[in-house]
């Protein structure tokens, strides 16, 4: 598909009073809503099922072809193969439309806890029977789209203390142990 139109803005009161939901994500064991590709900018490709790989990231998606400004060559940079998103915040800010929650980029979107403190750099996720995914420092910074989108309202809330303590605007992962893993598998945190 192509990339999807903008959603609603929420209001910052809107997005805070939903906020309760968001905190109250599971830190053990979750689910795995939504897998999205980007085989080209611009593009999205909602997926039931998705291969992951330690070389490639989400198979088919634009990662491995897409300079890096953290890199010294510009080569992707290998910490941030993924881009995972709370499920719980993105419908908040874009509804229940899981198409519209392409919007904001992230090839993951779990209904899972990704404060900072729940998922520190080096935590690990298993997801479905095999895969591993690895939290990694890299920060997720999204881009200016992302206001566009979602609001400026939405914006101003990821960045503050709060949201970024949260990590409402996602994490970046690389993949450990790559496997096939669709939509609904369930998300658990390694020991």
């Amino acid at each position: 598909m192509n990339e999807p139109t903008a959603v609603r803005h929420r209001s910052l009161d809107e997005i805070v009073e939903g906020l309760h939901v968001v905190r109250q994500s599971p830190q053990k064991v979750g689910t795995l809503a939504l897998a999205v590709r980007r085989p080209a900018a611009g593009l999205r490709e909602v997926l039931a099922q998705a291969e992951l790989d330690p070389e490639v990231g989400l198979v088919g998606d634009c990662w491995s072809q897409r300079p890096s400004s953290r890199t010294a060559d510009r080569s992707p940079h290998p910490d941030m193969q993924l881009n995972v998103i709370n499920s719980r915040f993105v419908e908040l800010i874009a509804g229940p439309d899981r198409e519209a929650w392409a919007l904001a980029g992230d090839q993951l979107y779990i209904d899972f806890d990704l404060n900072v403190d729940a998922l520190p750099a080096g935590s690990r996720l298993a997801i479905g029977d095999r895969a591993v995914i690895e939290v990694t420092e890299q920060p997720h910074t999204g881009c200016a789209k992302f206001a566009a989108r979602f609001g400026r309202d939405a914006h101003k809330l990821v960045w503050s203390e709060e949201g970024r303590h949260l990590r409402l605007r996602g994490l970046n992962a690389r993949v450990i142990v790559g496997a096939t893993i669709e939509t609904g598998d369930v998300v658990r945190r390694l020991a």
